[in-house]
């Protein structure tokens, strides 16, 4: 195996480094499919881990899908997948509410209809999804009507949100015994020729300076996200492989949960960043470092069919 971090990936590397593992963990938009087309050779490199034993999973912080949603789409773009395979946030947070903070009551979400499918599949009621228009003065929005069966807040992305939505999650979150979850702190949603639109954690962060409250984040680089998978698969983490276009999260998931870690250029970070995050000095920073690097997972096919 490599001697240091940061490695290009070489044909001789990717056959050690694929006898090392049993389980591998992508992340999928940037790694797997950019937008609506899959990354060239990727579907074959999911289809031939699988082929040769490997467990394989897609896990992600975009909280607008279902699980079979996901595995819909997979199947579309000709990869070999089943929703138990899928973990993004809808079904991650839901998980947590449920098993976590062991819910009984209602969540207040700001959230997509997704992640209320999710949450209503293990019996969590959510209120609140869709458009909240305001009216009246600031008075009326102090005391806007809360229904008193909700215990937590829950936020995802969410088209819809509002000012009176952060009004009211607010007015929930005042009573401290309301529990505080986000799906994710990913600020921008990078999009095709370097366009990019505000992400979830531009909301969470708003909610959590009106409630002056910090959330419990369920999507990475959170634990949660992989313990989530090794809790229902029974992973060992020294025999497991992160695969993820971006430092902060997919490289920072395998560095808290002790995975090894490959970083595909086919997305957001580059290997620049990674090697300035190797010469720093800051720990924080040094867990932004990779295992290995590729141009694209497409590099790892010929160890696969060797």
């Amino acid at each position: 195996m490599a001697a240091s971090k940061c490695t290009r990936l070489s044909s001789a590397l990717s056959r050690q480094l694929l006898d090392s593992v049993d389980s591998v963990l992508f992340d999928c938009d940037g790694v797997i499919w950019r937008g609506d087309q899959a990354v060239p050779g990727a579907p074959e490199v999911i289809n031939s881990l699988k082929k040769n034993g490997k467990r394989v999973f897609f896990v992600t912080n975009n909280s607008t899908k279902t699980r079979k949603m996901y595995a819909d789409k997979l199947a579309k773009l000709g990869f070999n997948a089943t929703a138990d395979e899928v973990f993004g946030t809808a079904y991650c947070s839901a998980m947590y509410l449920k098993n976590v903070c062991k819910l009984d009551g209602k969540v207040y979400l700001i959230g997509s209809n997704a992640m209320r499918q999710e949450l209503e599949e293990v019996g969590i009621q959510p209120v609140g999804v869709g458009p909240d228009p305001i009216s009246g003065v600031q008075i009326d929005w102090a005391n806007v009507p809360l229904d008193k069966e909700v215990q937590a807040v829950l936020v995802g992305f969410d088209e819809h949100f509002s000012y009176m939505k952060l009004n009211r999650a607010l007015q929930y979150l005042c009573n401290l015994d309301c529990q505080f979850v986000g799906t994710n702190t990913d600020t921008r949603l990078p999009l095709e020729g370097g366009k990019a639109v505000p992400g979830t954690g531009c909301l969470l962060r708003a909610v959590e300076t009106a409630a002056q409250r910090q959330a419990q984040v369920v999507g990475k680089p959170s634990n949660f996200m992989f313990e989530c998978v090794a809790s229902q698969f029974d992973l060992d983490p020294q025999r497991c492989l992160m695969v993820g276009d971006r430092l902060d999260t997919d490289i920072m998931l395998g560095s808290n949960c002790g995975l090894k870690t490959l970083l595909t250029l086919t997305g957001v970070s580059t290997v620049a960043e990674a090697e300035a995050n190797q010469k720093s000095e800051c720990p924080h920073r040094q867990k932004m470092v990779p295992d290995y690097y590729v141009d694209s997972i497409a590099d790892i096919l010929p160890a696969l069919q060797a």
